[in-house]
């Protein structure tokens, strides 16, 4: 190690087993409160997520085709606007992105509470969808700058652990205050506090000056969407569909189809047990550089987890799935997570981001609307059916092909 490393006060005693040699800082203030934000971010936004179609149903008369198209309309936002904010991360400073994009995010809450009417919602939700993904792209992308290169993997893989954490234990916690209170207002007035929250973290990050570029950009293909990654960006849609489906629809099927009213919070909460664990047991892989391995082991927990919960439609089973789900995301995001990275030149990290967040969402939306659309006419049989085919379509392209694929193509190792 450098002289200049050995020196620097950001480095702390931490010795690689294997090597014996120091390593640079991982928990740094930056990058502990970027990902505070992050969690904080995506926790206000999934508090509400499983209880908006039993809101719409109670409060609008909304049928569940109805619901889905209301709810897809997020996505389709986050959609358009993460290709261009990985462009913009790349460009301009990033912690000015960030804190403006936040800013925005945390505002649109107050529209839940005023929206009279379910066209009144339906926007609400449309609008929420642009600072949404836009922040979740500038958030990653200032987290990867406050990691040093040696522990950038691992660091992708914890920081990965916030959202997802987030996504698992949100809905519990808002199942949990709607079953206690039976109050949709308190929980948009909370959601609304936990973003202030999330927009304080990121006021309080400072990065160092990165010198602004003088050349002249031009708005490519390559700028907005990460071309080397295609295969991935399958991979991350297809693994993105049952997340969309699950995380909106278990509550209201357990409610029918189970007779579970208060064991929703508790599917989470097993969700969230195994994305923690998980997270913590595939850090060392992740620091060894076994990204498209971590990510092939996660796929597949996760197909055997979908498959439980399609296939088998009894308490036992939903619950079970639960930890397999967590398990295998934990371990298969930040693992491609990583993947897209190392695809990418360093003044393409906003734009390998909002890559995989887009294919991410575009296969949550696909989700939503066509979860919707067979829960109306078909049942809850297909529509978890059609949710168990896509984790094990993704699963198989991942291991037959953009394994390697990623093997030949990857610019750093």
């Amino acid at each position: 190690m450098s002289p200049r490393l050995a020196s620097n006060p950001n480095i702390f005693s931490m010795t690689d087993p294997e090597t014996h040699n120091t390593l640079p800082r991982l928990w740094n203030g930056n990058y502990c409160r970027a990902m505070a934000g992050n969690f904080m971010l995506f926790f206000s936004f999934y508090l509400l997520t499983p209880l908006l179609p039993i809101y719409l149903n109670a409060q609008f008369k909304a049928d569940k085709d109805m619901i889905g198209l209301v709810l897809s309309g997020y996505v389709v936002a986050a959609l358009a606007v993460r290709p261009f904010s990985g462009f913009i991360v790349d460009l301009f400073d990033r912690r000015r992105v960030l804190m403006l994009c936040f800013f925005f995010f945390f505002i649109c809450f107050t529209g839940y509470i005023g929206a009279g009417t379910i066209l009144m919602f339906a926007i609400v939700r449309t609008l929420h969808g642009l600072p949404f993904g836009a922040t979740t792209v500038a958030n990653s992308t200032v987290a990867i700058d406050s990691l040093h290169p040696l522990r950038r993997s691992e660091g992708i893989g914890y920081y990965g652990l916030s959202n997802n954490l987030a996504m698992a234990i949100a809905p519990s916690a808002g199942i949990w205050v709607y079953s206690a209170t039976d109050n949709f207002s308190l929980l948009f007035w909370l959601a609304l506090g936990v973003a202030f929250c999330g927009l304080v973290c990121a006021w309080s990050i400072r990065l160092p000056h990165r010198p602004r570029r003088t050349e002249k950009v031009h708005l490519s293909l390559d700028h907005l969407f990460l071309t080397r990654a295609w295969p991935l960006a399958i991979n991350s849609l297809l693994f993105g569909l049952p997340w969309g489906i699950m995380s909106n629809y278990v509550a209201i099927y357990g409610k029918e189809e189970l007779s579970i009213t208060d064991g929703t919070g508790i599917f989470f909460a097993l969700v969230s047990g195994g994305l923690f664990a998980s997270r913590l047991y595939g850090a060392k892989g992740l620091r060894k550089g076994r990204m498209a391995e971590n990510a092939i082991e996660g796929a597949m927990l996760s197909c055997a987890g979908f498959l439980l919960f399609a296939l088998v439609r009894q308490p036992w089973a939903f619950y079970l799935s639960a930890p397999l789900i967590g398990l295998g995301n934990g371990r298969m995001f930040p693992g491609m997570l990583n993947m897209f990275i190392s695809l990418a030149r360093p003044d393409q990290r906003g734009t390998a981001n909002s890559t995989i967040l887009t294919s991410w969402d575009l296969g949550m939306g696909i989700g939503i609307l066509t979860g919707g659309f067979l829960l109306e006419y078909s049942g809850y049989g297909a529509a978890f059916i059609f949710t168990a085919a896509s984790q094990t379509a993704g699963t198989l392209l991942l291991t037959g092909y953009s394994r390697r694929f990623f093997v030949e193509h990857r610019l750093t190792q």
